[in-house]
């Protein structure tokens, strides 16, 4: 009976979190537009935030409740599902051009975000000041992306992704309605969520970074996924990719970051030396794969194919290892 009940307050709490962030997103936008705020700059705070804001709520109530395990599987989880899943998913369904200027510029920033989040994890421990350096390295990035963006506007492959999503005509009335209903249902849904996720974890009697690694990484990947391939069936390659190398970055700095604010953090040794080293070999994996010496590069079906089956093997490996 556990069982079922902790299964159904992870799909409700799956529901009702993508919607509420989706609303907020679309709510808070739209407002900030109608006050004469720039589509660049909504773009890289409202919905650079709010498609990261699932694994933050997620991670800040887990860790908050005692559960930093959970809290640190879902990041991890989450920006290894995007791009072995989401990515490769989608350039299955079309394959992905990839700007020169993202191998150059993204990749590399990425790189040394995820080498900052192992630098301060080789202790096993998440402290506050740990949390504090990873959101000044956030509010640095988010700097640098406006900077971008001001610069070289709607052609900067990343800045442009972000702002795709700003609704052109909703009234004011309206877009607070659904801000409110957002910033309302975001929080309740995730302490639903995080509530079933543990209550899985005793009843299967594995740890909760298992769960966190895989169910609740999968669920709040969903909307990358959606858009993901949204875009490719659209053609439009760099929304494709900008989104998920923008959520991976948020991912690190803002989820965790977060997490470890609110509450300073143990590490288990196999989040360190599995899936962080997991998350390493698949991001550095598709770097090479898509790379070109020439010209822009390409995420091509048969890269995708190994992407893909990169990550079911992954997802086999800790399920099997923690029922095994």
């Amino acid at each position: 009976m556990s069982l079922f009940i902790a299964l159904l307050e992870i799909v409700a709490g799956l529901i009702l979190l993508i919607w509420a962030a989706d609303r907020l997103i679309t709510g808070a936008s739209a407002l900030a537009r109608n006050i004469g705020i720039s589509p660049l700059l909504i773009g890289l705070t409202i919905v650079g935030f709010g498609t990261s804001a699932p694994e933050m709520l997620v991670s800040a109530i887990a860790s908050f409740k005692g559960s930093p395990s959970l809290a640190i599987g879902n990041a991890i989880g989450s920006n290894i599902t995007n791009v072995g899943l989401v990515l490769g998913l989608t350039a299955i369904i079309y394959p992905l051009r990839v700007e020169r200027l993202t191998l150059k510029r993204e990749f590399p920033v990425l790189g040394i975000i995820m080498l900052i989040t192992l630098a301060l994890m080789w202790n096993l421990s998440f402290s506050r000041l740990d949390g504090a350096i990873l959101l000044a390295c956030l509010f640095l990035l988010v700097v640098g992306m406006c900077l971008l963006g001001l610069a070289h506007g709607r052609s900067d492959p990343l800045t442009s992704s972000l702002s795709e999503d700003i609704p052109r005509h909703m009234p004011t009335s309206r877009a607070v309605m659904w801000t409110g209903l957002g910033i309302l249902i975001l929080p309740l849904s995730a302490h639903v969520l995080v509530n079933g996720a543990v209550t899985l974890a005793l009843a299967v009697g594995v740890s909760e970074a298992v769960v966190g690694l895989t169910l609740i990484a999968l669920g709040t990947s969903l909307p990358e996924l959606a858009a993901a391939t949204a875009s490719a069936l659209k053609r439009e390659d760099d929304l494709a990719i900008g989104n998920i190398l923008g959520s991976n970055m948020f991912n690190l700095l803002g989820v965790l970051g977060i997490a470890a604010v609110v509450h300073p953090m143990t590490i288990e040794g196999m989040l360190m030396h599995r899936d962080m080293m997991v998350m390493f070999a698949i991001t550095i994996g598709l770097f090479v794969l898509a790379w070109r010496r020439r010209g822009p590069g390409l995420i091509s079906r048969p890269a995708a194919v190994v992407l893909f089956a990169a990550y079911l093997c992954y997802q086999a490996v800790v399920i099997g290892q923690a029922l095994g």
